[in-house]
């Protein structure tokens, strides 16, 4: 039986147990999809990542409990995290990923690690079928990117006391939706929220990928290139923006809550 090491991370934070937390699975050769969808399963976290050594890089792939999704942020800052942690990559190096989206690399600033990653521009568009009914909202605004819905709301108070109907969202064909607003805080630009029943995960704690539509969003209605956002769900976590033509550089910082060994036949 072989022992393949796999950490617990709480990303976008620099506390344990707020962020969000996902599972990182160091794995000796490439697995089959089939097998780490039931691994994503079993951490029932909302990602898993899975780290390969792969040509200059690392092949990296990403599974919510129930599929695999091309882009995801916390867990690339996890993989990060974990990677330099464990003496895999020296500090002073960048890390290169090789994903569904194609080249993305992390760099460590001190305490602060900072993923490039492509910018996912939002597209106005009217609201399908059964999406402000499920949030139960009146939106200032509604688009859609690649992946997900997109809305405006007109206040941080409706952000924060949002309980969607997570059967009828789930219903609604895409990702998942963020829900954004300025923020009251001067410390932040905007706060957010995610919601993805569509992806088996109801309310995503801190999402690094949705920032990379949130980012240009704001950034445009604000006047600014640097950003910094607060996603508001139970957790909490703190997402830093650098926003650079087509690219979008994601900052944040992470802390191991768990290591151990994954067992294998």
């Amino acid at each position: 039986m072989s022992k393949n090491p796999v950490f617990q991370v709480d990303a976008f934070t620099d506390r344990p147990f707020s962020g969000n937390p996902a599972a990182v699975c160091l794995l000796d050769q490439e697995a089959e999809a089939d097998w780490m969808q039931r691994v994503a399963a079993e951490m029932n976290l909302s990602e898993t990542a899975f780290l390969v050594a792969w040509n200059d890089g690392f092949q990296l792939r990403w599974f919510t409990p129930t599929i695999e999704v091309p882009l995801c942020g916390h867990a690339t800052l996890a993989s990060s995290h974990v990677l330099w942690l464990e003496g895999k990559v020296p500090r002073d190096e960048s890390i290169r990923f090789h994903t569904l989206s194609g080249l993305l690399t992390a760099t460590l600033d001190g305490a602060m690690i900072e993923l490039d990653f492509p910018a996912a521009p939002v597209m106005e568009t009217d609201p399908p079928a059964g999406l402000l009914e499920a949030l139960d909202v009146a939106p200032t605004f509604v688009g859609q990117s690649d992946y997900d819905m997109f809305v405006v709301v007109e206040s941080e108070r409706v952000v924060r006391e949002l309980s969607p109907d997570f059967r009828k969202l789930a219903a609604v064909d895409c990702r998942g939706v963020m829900v954004s607003s300025i923020s009251t805080d001067q410390a932040f630009d905007f706060v957010s929220r995610f919601f993805a029943p569509q992806s088996g995960i109801d309310e995503d704690p801190v999402t690094g990928s949705a920032h990379c539509s949130l980012g240009p969003y704001w950034g445009e209605r604000l006047g600014k290139t640097s950003l910094t956002a607060f996603q508001a769900s139970a957790r909490g976590g703190v997402v830093r923006m650098r926003l650079d033509e087509d690219r979008v550089v994601l900052g944040g910082q992470a802390i191991t809550v768990l290591r151990g060994d994954l067992l294998l036949d």
